[in-house]
């Protein structure tokens, strides 16, 4: 018998209407997290985080002298981390080629739609108790940086920085897990595990089919090879997050219907998912480094007419949204982007792009940082 949390039983029996088959799945993974490596983060939770952050630094920056100190728990980890047979390197180019001829519209259409949208389910939770919303520019610029790497060429490799970036989100969601489920704010038997695997199931759906969808409303165009590219990077990142495959979809058609099922499975959204929704859209001026409040006030306008109209009037209505006009947003928009491609040509389109992604990204002077929370609070939280 599925084991279902309170918060969705209204919800679960409509779902299995639907599909019984992949909504007992979705609930199923409602009380999973990460299996491999949550027993180990739990293991190492009273290490000193000076050493925990060194150790799995080493582990994923490849320090051997470094790693062989580690527990053997965490050593066995590593060593245990395999490519999945399904994995081609080479199925990412065509993806990583249009990414880049495509990359502020996909920005766009990631921040106004996607991350938005996959804060709707009730993952929003574990950021608001967390608190983590009051850093979300710095998260925002984190979620650019990963997007960029992942998309750069060999970015996925081993030694590669979207590799890296993916681990790394792993290690953190494992963590949080750990700090949440031993505090008492957390609420098991109502919400199921925290960041558990089908919210992140379902998010890895929305980054990938959603951001095809969304970034082609605000004028991208891909081809039937671009597209199954560009699915094939974010299932691998997803992977590499340490999503179960039970959960990790295979395809186009199968992340639709992940994205399907899980919205029919979750609780309409609740104060937690509009306060983190209106936080992202917030904080865009900010990441894109203006001052002038005039200028300000103009992005976040634009930036909610953008979202409004790309998530529908319902779910904006959900999240609490200030009331905006959205007729004709996205039809403006695309003109505007398609007359400043014809007059910049593709090779400027392209380097401003990559100079776009770099400004907006976080890149922290010593390189990737292997911190993690050490409090559920973030302001009692270190840095990281």
């Amino acid at each position: 018998m599925t084991q279902v949390p309170s918060a969705y039983t209204a919800q679960y029996p409509k779902a299995r209407e639907h599909s019984q088959s992949r909504a007992d799945n979705y609930m199923r993974h409602t009380t999973i997290g990460d299996p491999e490596l949550d027993p180990v983060m739990e293991e190492l939770a009273s290490m000193r985080p000076d050493d925990l952050h060194r150790f799995i630094g080493a582990g994923i920056e490849q320090e051997t002298e470094t790693l062989r100190k580690a527990p053997r728990a965490l050593r066995d980890f590593f060593d245990g981390l395999q490519e999945p047979e399904w994995l081609d390197h080479e199925a990412f180019r065509p993806g990583v080629r249009v990414f880049h001829a495509n990359a502020d519209l996909m920005l766009v259409a990631f921040v106004t739609g996607v991350l938005v949208e996959g804060f709707s389910t009730m993952i929003a939770k574990s950021f608001n108790i967390t608190q983590r919303v009051a850093s979300t520019s710095r998260r925002l610029r984190q979620n650019n940086r990963q997007l960029m790497e992942i998309f750069y060429p060999g970015g996925l490799q081993r030694d590669g920085d979207g590799w890296k970036l993916s681990t790394r989100v792993r290690f953190v969601h494992s963590r949080i897990r750990t700090l949440l489920a031993r505090s008492d704010v957390w609420d098991t038997d109502a919400w199921g595990t925290p960041l558990s695997a089908a919210h992140l199931g379902l998010a890895i759906a929305v980054f990938s089919k959603r951001l095809l969808d969304y970034s082609q409303k605000v004028g991208a165009t891909y081809n039937e090879e671009e597209k199954a590219s560009v699915l094939a990077v974010w299932r691998y990142s997803g992977y590499l997050m340490g999503i179960p495959e039970s959960i990790l979809y295979t395809d186009g058609d199968d992340a639709q219907a992940t994205y399907t099922i899980g919205y029919l499975c979750e609780p309409p959204p609740d104060q937690d998912s509009a306060d983190v929704a209106n936080m992202l859209i917030r904080s865009i001026p900010a990441v894109a480094n203006m001052e002038d409040p005039v200028e300000q006030r103009k992005t976040m306008a634009l930036a909610y007419r953008l979202s409004r109209a790309l998530i529908g009037r319902q779910r904006a209505a959900d999240f609490q949204y200030p009331r905006s006009l959205a007729i004709g947003t996205l039809p403006l928009f695309r003109l505007k982007q398609r007359l400043q491609r014809v007059l910049k040509g593709t090779q400027l389109v392209r380097l401003g792009n990559f100079t776009q992604l770099l400004e907006i990204s976080v890149y922290d002077e010593g390189g990737v940082s292997y911190r993690m929370p050490d409090r559920v609070r973030a302001s009692k939280s270190i840095d990281w």
